[in-house]
């Protein structure tokens, strides 16, 4: 399958230490091409823009870069066979939970994994905000509590 992975993981280093040892590998062992929306975007536009002073040139440089983000992320939902979304933090990352909708209106299979045992759902019959838990569930798709419960999830989903 082509995956796109959604989630807010390239914006720490110990999130990116997570998504580069463990969720890549762990993905691409079991066969899968990713599209990772944190290589998609060139890492000199961004250094470029980071080493403007602050102020209304880096301001419009960074409007006109998110765009462009945006939209490339957005086309590669568009290509991919399923959305592989990490649901940690108290509460979902508004930008995976935008691109756990769109893949839902995409016609798009959603699976979540959620390691972060802390309480995060809008009530107890929920793991997740409703909203984004109902979208991947009806995708077809579930929620999975351990990395080693992905390829299990991913051949029902294949």
């Amino acid at each position: 399958m082509l995956i796109y992975l959604a989630g807010p993981l390239g914006f720490s280093e110990a999130g990116r230490h997570f998504h580069n040892t463990v969720v890549i590998p762990l993905l691409q062992g079991l066969g899968h091409e990713l599209l990772d929306p944190w290589t998609l975007t060139d890492a000199g536009a961004i250094a470029a823009i980071q080493a403007l002073p602050y102020g209304i040139e880096r301001r419009d440089a960074w409007a006109a870069l998110s765009a462009e983000i945006g939209r490339t992320n957005a086309q590669a939902i568009d290509r991919c066979d399923l959305v592989f979304a990490v649901l940690d933090g108290t509460d979902v990352d508004s930008g995976t939970a935008a691109e756990i909708g769109y893949a839902f209106a995409r016609g798009k299979k959603i699976l979540g994994y959620r390691g972060d045992f802390r309480l995060a759902a809008d009530n107890e019959g929920s793991i997740v905000n409703l909203q984004v838990e109902y979208f991947i569930r009806a995708a077809g798709g579930g929620i999975v509590p351990a990395t080693g419960d992905i390829a299990q999830a991913l051949a029902l989903l294949g």
